[in-house]
């Protein structure tokens, strides 16, 4: 499905830059397994999906799109379709795939805006048919691709995306032909059942008790600082219930977060603990409960805006569980990543792009930090500056690994990156970023932070959340955040 996607995708986002996912569900929209794809893409739709897939009576044929964080969704610019796939009459289960479109109407080129409330954010896609029984919907499709400066482009997308569920329709079809339908039934429970025991087993080894860690986001671009992310892990084997009653109310800008991307994270987080082997299903998710109070950062109410929630407070959320995890298994975890998508658009009004840029992750009890690398919760590619040069107005000055920005220790934290960009045209540029007030934290006596992260206008300096318009020949300079050092 992926590969399928990739190649057909139009955007440089989903062709070069892989922001997509991949996954299949059985026919309760439990999760069977996924591709090493974008974790915060894959973990909200293994939380979210069986409540999307209830409300419809599906048809061979039929796919439903949706972009909602009410039902799922991460944020508006990843965009879902999801597909049934039958035998016979009988429904089995679903393909879906989603990815992030570029451009979707918001009130800032490249769909990242700094905002007040979602409807800033751009086109809003409640669970809805884009194809009915074999036949795209092209009047849904002309609606929502008019919202984009590339509307060709934009429909493109949208039909590598149904080309991509449809591949991994055929190859359900050909597994099940394989298996038979009695033995495919079994294998589902089995599988679910086995991710389950291999869970229970590799968290029994987390000492029962009460394991608490907090930590902040720098702001929200607006009128709120320091804004507390706080959990408390409570083990009681097998179960583990995952609180974050401490955390900040939702604010006013837009790092908020659809409860379904604080599942993603905490589920990415366990999902880490466990062998390579172990099958990514939803079984492997039972032993966990989430404690996520409505109204608050994490459980965002309807209306709230949450861009940014999605690339830089799911960073957040992972830094503190791995943090309070850290109090039970010291040797298992790492110190802070960058914590940070570095989320970046750029455009005008004929021609939008976005990015995200990597940065330093955590040392370990016995390894240095990786540098310069997508961490956590986003799993993408850098676009090539030669691609990024021909396809747009701007010219790459400097693309260079921040040397010594990762945290000194035993073990050092993974150095950040430079990236300084020139623009040849006007344009409006976004970003949303964290970790420029406060910086990754190491661990143990000697475990030094990594540096903070800045952004540089023509040699000034540029808030962590802001929006600028550059002329020809301005430049901006994104220096990421290091890894924390390391000394248990």
């Amino acid at each position: 499905m992926g590969v399928h996607l990739r190649r057909t995708a139009f955007s440089m986002n989903i062709r070069d830059r892989r922001d997509y996912s991949c996954a299949v569900f059985d026919a309760g929209g439990r999760l069977l397994a996924q591709a090493a794809d974008i974790p915060v893409h894959l973990g909200s739709m293994a939380y979210a999906l069986r409540g999307v897939v209830s409300g419809f009576r599906w048809r061979r044929g039929d796919m439903i799109v949706f972009n909602d964080p009410r039902c799922g969704g991460t944020h508006l610019p990843d965009i879902t379709l999801v597909a049934p796939f039958f035998r016979g009459r009988e429904l089995l289960g679903f393909a879906a795939n989603r990815a992030h479109h570029a451009d979707i109407g918001a009130r800032a080129p490249g769909s990242m805006p700094l905002s007040r409330g979602i409807e800033e954010e751009g086109l809003l896609i409640p669970p809805r048919l884009i194809v009915r029984e074999g036949r795209p919907d092209e009047e849904a499709l002309a609606s929502f691709v008019a919202a984009s400066c590339s509307p060709d482009a934009e429909y493109g997308d949208y039909m590598a995306q149904i080309g991509a569920n449809r591949a991994g329709l055929a190859c359900l079809e050909q597994l099940v032909e394989r298996m038979g339908k009695a033995a495919w039934a079994v294998a589902l429970d089995e599988l679910n059942d086995y991710g389950a025991r291999l869970a229970r087993t590799v968290f029994a080894a987390i000492p029962d008790g009460d394991y608490a860690f907090s930590d902040v986001m720098d702001d929200d671009g607006f009128d709120a600082a320091d804004i507390a992310v706080r959990v408390v892990l409570r083990v009681r084997a097998p179960r583990i219930e995952v609180d974050f009653s401490g955390t900040s109310p939702q604010v006013g800008g837009n790092i908020n977060c659809p409860v379904s991307v604080t599942a993603s994270a905490v589920y990415y987080v366990f999902r880490c603990l466990l062998p390579d082997y172990a099958p990514t299903c939803q079984g492997v998710f039972s032993s966990i409960a989430l404690k996520v109070p409505e109204g608050s950062l994490l459980n965002a109410g309807a209306g709230a805006g949450v861009a940014a929630g999605n690339t830089e407070t799911s960073m957040r959320v992972v830094d503190c569980v791995i943090g309070a995890l850290a109090r039970a298994l010291p040797s298992r975890c790492v110190a802070a990543g960058q914590g940070t998508m570095n989320s970046v658009a750029f455009g005008d009004s004929d021609w939008a792009y976005y990015e995200t840029i990597g940065g330093g992750m955590g040392a370990g009890e016995d390894f240095d930090g990786p540098g310069a690398v997508q961490s956590h919760m986003t799993n993408t590619r850098n676009t090539p500056a030669e691609l990024l040069e021909m396809s747009y107005p701007l010219r790459i000055r400097r693309y260079a690994i921040r040397r010594g920005s990762g945290g000194a220790g035993r073990f050092r934290g993974g150095d950040g990156l430079v990236r300084e960009y020139e623009f040849l045209a006007r344009s409006r540029i976004t970003l949303l970023t964290d970790r420029r007030r406060r910086a990754p934290w190491g661990v143990g006596d000697g475990g030094a932070p990594g540096l903070a992260g800045r952004n540089l206008f023509n040699g000034g300096t540029l808030p962590g959340k802001a929006s600028v318009l550059a002329n020809a020949g301005d430049r901006l300079c994104i220096e990421t955040p290091g890894g924390g050092g390391w000394s248990g």
